[in-house]
């Protein structure tokens, strides 16, 4: 059976018998079966899951030995892991999983901080001593659909290792955590050091120092395993969510998806951990653009809600902004041009505050500038031109903004080489569309000239693309005959180096 309530099936044939680990679980926590059905619904609108409509029948069901179907078992575990303080499990309350169990290569992970950081070490290690170019990702597989968004959506539900801690039992243990052994400066450092990879990544692609941010973050997991005070511990979780997630965008970058997805997972856990919400919506947005990237813009978008969703009453305007104009890349790429145009507004709306807004934004959303803000909403346009079957109306929407784009990030290419790179190679496709192909030529051989001073083989990649469609539709023409004997010559299909 299943229905709207989370309801669940048994085994053909066998005998239903009444649940009698969950019956003594309900009835130690004194709760009615309503006012159960109305937590679970609570819960599970929380997570996103809007089908759940459980109500007191169902309750008696599952008490009788019915089965049911995720996320009710991990919305029950986590419901009674909070009213007792301790953890209660799916299998303590005499349910099973519907899914395999966690694994450290899966996204289904459990949302501790021990388990994180070990996984964190675990799989940094893992990195450093098997990336040669898709070895470590071929171990991998990408997840998508429900076996990605149900765990992400875990993100936001308080989880039983948030439950204060009971006194220590050792004095002496108390005062070796209190004391810890990282200085301020230390930390300082560690923050520091990570703001410069994220400034070495966009001047130079993912390629070049993608080990060393994973050899740092490695180091910050040795630092978290060491006694220290909850601060500290606070403050090394926010830096691993930010290397984290700085590792898994530039293993995107160079094409190693598998990789750069479970890097962004780690990086959601550890942001939870450090109790920062608005970094937490940032992983997501990353996760998102890797799943527009992968053609999967239904899932980008209900990552991109589940950020908007964790973030709307402590993000700063810039990072809403900035979630707002990923909306509408996953609106346009479903081939919805209200919403998405609806999106775009509403990017550049918030966008207009981000200079009133009384407090500092964080290093990781300083990127998401004007230029940045003109180009994605720009790339909105143009996705949504080739959803609409090549759109020349779609496309003069794009033109203008992106021109803007390449404006901006052509006065600072130095320090946005990448992004540089990335326009030159979406205007020369807003050509293509308005069937301008010497214009797109011209902008193609700039893209490859900029390709050629950063190591992304995501900028290689698109550079590819638009060359083979100028190709596929004015192969003819002289200037793409020229473009595409440069192209083999100066930026030949070859792996990089990781």
């Amino acid at each position: 059976m299943s229905g709207n309530g989370g309801g669940g099936t048994n085994a053909a044939g066998a005998e239903k018998r009444p649940n009698e680990l969950l019956a003594s679980w309900f009835v130690r926590s004194g709760w009615s079966k309503g006012e159960l059905a109305r937590q679970v619904n609570r819960r599970a609108r929380q997570l996103g899951a809007n089908h759940i409509s459980t109500d007191t029948s169902r309750v008696r069901r599952w008490l009788d030995g019915e089965n049911p179907r995720e996320p009710i078992p991990r919305i029950l575990s986590e419901l009674f892991s909070e009213r007792f303080g301790v953890v209660v499990s799916v299998e303590d309350l005499g349910l099973r999983t519907t899914r395999p169990a966690p694994s450290a290569t899966g996204v289904d992970l459990p949302w501790t901080g021990p388990q994180t950081v070990a996984l964190l070490s675990e799989f940094s290690r893992s990195d450093l001593m098997l990336a040669r170019r898709g070895f470590l990702g071929s171990s991998l597989a990408l997840s998508a659909g429900p076996s990605l968004i149900e765990p992400m959506q875990r993100w936001l539900v308080p989880s039983p290792s948030a439950v204060p801690a009971r006194p220590e039992a050792d004095p002496a243990s108390s005062a070796a955590r209190a004391r810890g052994r990282l200085s301020k400066p230390e930390l300082d450092l560690l923050e520091t050091t990570t703001m410069m990879f994220r400034q070495w990544d966009a001047q130079c692609g993912g390629g070049l120092r993608r080990k060393a941010v994973v050899g740092q973050l490695h180091e910050v997991t040795d630092l978290l395993q060491e006694p220290q005070p909850e601060s500290t511990t606070r403050r090394l979780f926010k830096v691993a969510a930010e290397l984290a997630e700085l590792a898994g965008w530039m293993s995107y970058d160079v094409g190693l998806q598998p990789t750069a997805q479970k890097y962004f997972v780690l990086a959601l856990h550890s942001a939870k951990e450090a109790g920062d919400r608005p970094l937490g919506s940032y992983v997501l947005s990353s996760m998102s653009r890797q799943m527009i990237h992968l053609g999967r813009p239904e899932d980008a978008l209900e990552l991109i809600h589940l950020a908007q969703y964790g973030s709307r009453d402590c993000a700063g305007p810039r990072t809403q902004s900035m979630l707002y104009a990923m909306e509408a890349r996953a609106y346009a790429n479903m081939g919805q041009p209200g919403r998405c145009k609806r999106a775009v507004r509403m990017a550049e709306d918030t966008f207009s505050e981000a200079d009133e807004w009384d407090e500092p934004d964080p290093d990781w959303i300083r990127f998401f500038s004007e230029a940045e803000l003109y180009a994605e909403n720009s790339h909105s346009y143009r996705d949504l031109a080739y959803v609409a079957g090549r759109s020349p109306t779609y496309a003069s929407l794009a033109e203008p903004l992106m021109r803007r784009a390449v404006e901006l990030f052509g006065q600072e290419a130095g320090a946005h080489q990448r992004s540089y790179a990335l326009n030159l190679i979406g205007m020369a496709t807003v050509h293509l569309l308005q069937r301008e192909p010497e214009r797109s030529a011209v902008l193609a051989t700039e893209a490859i000239t900029a390709a050629k001073k950063v190591r992304s083989e995501r900028v290689n990649t698109r550079i590819r693309k638009t060359v083979d469609t100028a190709v596929r539709d004015f192969g003819d023409l002289a200037d793409v005959v020229e473009l595409t004997e440069r192209l083999a010559i100066e930026l030949p299909e070859t792996a990089d180096a990781v």
